[in-house]
């Protein structure tokens, strides 16, 4: 098959406007069959529209789109599903309240003569796609009751379960841990080998650069560069996404002779059988003054069942002391925290971090306005001044205070939720993977506004399944396994080997309770 004829997608001169702002303009790009295309750029680039286009999902553009020579204009998902096109997205597009089979099937359902639902059919069907992912999910299990690795991986399943000769996958893996990671990088090969085009978005240059045969960057709406993947450089690609060096943050360690801000010592929490979330065991450390203090440990090693627990959002309350600013504290409520001076950032943006019927700066202002109030009326003046600040502060980009915060890109919606508690001026700040889905410029971002609240002296502990970023940006890291502290490593100990020894050291649950 020549090069010409193996084109499978052109898109051509893909313009979108979204008010007075520019989403895309004349973005043009082809894909091949047994082809894995990158789209890389920063959040706000465009990539997600163009797919959304190219998907379906937004139908109001200007330009053209190809599929196999024939142009097609698609009118719904539907149109576009049918025309062998499937896409992946980033924030989840799934029911809670059905199971993992209705999720799988929703609106395409197996059904027996016509009209009754067969849901064994539908069982069947997503047991087989789970053993294809090598992913152990029960298909009568509701949506809502898994976690949200598990919760992707249906998604996953989703795209998968009819065959698409396009598969569209934005951010894939921005929760997955690295056995699911592996086993996605299988399943994506072997969609390749059978002659299946992925267009594949990633912010991670590692994956870019094992899995793909092009990459193509957009910057600002508009194209910048496409080349094979064996002529460019990881270097090369980053320079075409942010157009500006990326700057490291110097790290300057906190002093631990100061007495800590935070300090916990011998934290319980036990979660149900059945649950899938870890209990913690006897967790003991301290936070000092102005310090950045990482978590790393896999999936499931209780990283986010510990910021519950110190937020007081833990289903059940934990056990053992917490001394904050020098008093002892065990909160039964996350308002109790808030009132003492602690913040949480989520790790489920679009859960649990986004007033998503709200502006952007009734997100950003959402906790602080009591203060912001006179004579029971919100006073407007000092409501704008704050979000302006904060705009300004966090390098948000909006179309304006009154934008809906669902118009901006994944990684502006994390700055709205960071200005929202940094307006409260926090002692301790939580970040349950602050960059999560968040591209390189503004991951360097935050990561630089880290270590700012830090020489400000607020104190910072923040969960990352991303070892290069916990080893760039913290003074310490603690590490976690099975609910258990397996090591405290300074600056100089820490290193992708002693992290992974640490979080691996229990094998199973069996060799934990061995060991307690």
């Amino acid at each position: 098959m020549s090069e010409e004829t193996s084109i499978r997608l052109e898109m051509r001169n893909i313009t979108k406007h979204f008010g007075g702002v520019h989403a895309l303009e004349g973005v043009s790009l082809s894909a091949r069959s047994s082809e894995v295309h990158a789209i890389c750029g920063e959040n706000g680039a465009g990539k997600s529209t163009l797919m959304k286009i190219l998907a379906g999902a937004i139908v109001d553009y200007e330009g053209e789109i190809a599929l196999g020579g024939k142009t097609v204009r698609f009118g719904s998902p539907r149109d576009a599903e049918d025309a062998g096109v499937r896409i992946i997205y980033q924030e989840l597009n799934l029911i809670p309240e059905l199971t993992v089979a209705a999720n799988i099937f929703l609106g395409r359902e197996h059904t027996r003569g016509g009209v009754w639902l067969d849901d064994r059919a539908m069982e069947r069907r997503a047991n087989e796609l789970f053993r294809r992912l090598d992913t152990p999910i029960n298909p009568k299990a509701n949506v809502g009751d898994l976690r949200i690795g598990d919760q992707q991986m249906v998604e996953i399943a989703k795209a998968l379960a009819f065959d698409a000769a396009i598969l569209i996958m934005d951010e894939p893996t921005s929760a997955l841990s690295d056995a699911e990671v592996d086993r996605l990088f299988r399943v994506i090969k072997d969609l390749r080998g059978a002659g299946g085009t992925i267009l594949y978005i990633s912010h991670k240059m590692n994956e870019v650069f094992t899995l793909s045969d092009r990459v193509t960057v957009l910057r600002d709406g508009r194209f910048v560069a496409s080349e094979p993947i064996a002529e460019a450089t990881p270097a090369r690609v980053v320079q075409w996404m942010v157009g500006r060096e990326i700057v490291v943050p110097v790290v300057k360690s906190a002093s631990q002779e100061d007495k800590p801000i935070l300090k916990v010592e011998n934290l319980d929490l036990h979660s149900p059988r059945g649950s899938g979330r870890p209990s913690l065991h006897g967790i003991s450390f301290t936070l000092a003054r102005g310090e950045v203090l990482g978590i790393a440990g896999l999936l499931g090693a209780g990283r986010t069942e510990l910021f519950e627990a110190l937020f007081g959002a833990s289903p059940a309350t934990p056990s053992g002391t917490i001394e904050l600013d020098g008093k002892n504290v065990l909160f039964h409520d996350p308002t109790e925290a808030i009132k003492a001076g602690i913040a949480l950032v989520t790790e489920d943006r679009k859960a649990l971090g986004l007033f998503d019927k709200m502006t952007v700066a009734e997100n950003i202002t959402i906790r602080k306005l009591l203060d912001l109030t006179k004579l029971g009326l919100v006073d407007r003046k000092a409501e704008k001044k704050a979000v302006d600040e904060s705009i300004k502060r966090l390098s948000i980009k909006t179309a304006g205070r009154s934008a809906a915060i669902t118009s901006l890109s994944g990684g502006n919606q994390q700055k709205c939720i960071l200005a929202r508690w940094l307006l409260i001026n926090p002692k301790v700040l939580l970040l349950d993977e602050p960059t999560r889905g968040i591209d390189i410029g503004a991951k360097a971002e935050i990561h630089a506004l880290m270590r700012l609240l830090a020489a400000e002296g607020m104190s910072v502990l923040f969960a990352s399944s991303e070892l290069p970023e916990l080893l760039a940006v913290s003074d310490r890291i603690l590490v976690l396994c099975e609910g258990r502290l397996t090591a405290v490593l300074s600056r100089e100990e820490a290193n992708e080997e002693s992290i992974m020894h640490a979080a691996t050291k229990f094998l199973d649950r069996g060799a934990a309770k061995a060991s307690a």
